[in-house]
């Protein structure tokens, strides 16, 4: 799921979602799937605007019907592939709620198995806004990989937004 930077693009929650929502439409133009974005963008906005994990949980729970009173290694023992986003998303979601940083949310979301690279960027995208950004080793080897167009694509979003990373 693609849609982490609208939680950062946006500053008022019906411009969060209306955003989620558009481009959901493109590829997940589904009823759970547009919530799915949804919840994602809402929860990387909240994280952003000082919202504690209670607060992240209960809005979450409240607006989409998620079930977030679970923790990962609840979750992990029944859980199964489902690329559907309400098989992923609340998922991804716990195991940021789990967290202590940016990598353990992502190691989490990977340790449930399934969509494994959805989850990880679900929970990698609200926790870098909870915790103030990225650790600098992940965003050094990650630059070290990327073509030079996409790291200018990335340094362009970061400014626009102000979400500067000291490279």
């Amino acid at each position: 799921m693609r849609v982490a930077p609208v939680g950062f693009a946006f500053d008022n929650v019906e411009d969060v979602l209306h955003e989620a929502e558009r481009s959901a439409a493109v590829t997940h133009n589904h009823v759970e799937g547009i919530k799915g974005a949804q919840a994602t963008a809402l929860g990387v906005f909240l994280a952003r605007s000082g919202a504690s994990k209670d607060e992240i949980r209960e809005e979450l729970t409240q607006r989409f019907g998620y079930k977030l009173d679970r923790t990962v290694d609840q979750i992990r023992p029944d859980y199964q592939w489902d690329v559907s986003c309400q098989g992923s998303v609340p998922e991804a979601v716990v195991a940021f709620l789990d967290s202590c940083d940016v990598e353990n949310a992502i190691r989490l979301a990977v340790s449930l198995g399934g969509d494994a690279d959805t989850q990880a960027a679900i929970a990698g995208g609200i926790a870098e806004a909870f915790y103030g950004g990225l650790p600098e080793t992940i965003v050094d080897a990650v630059f070290e990989r990327l073509p030079p167009r996409f790291i200018e694509v990335i340094d362009a979003f970061r400014q626009a937004y102000r979400l500067d990373v000291e490279r």
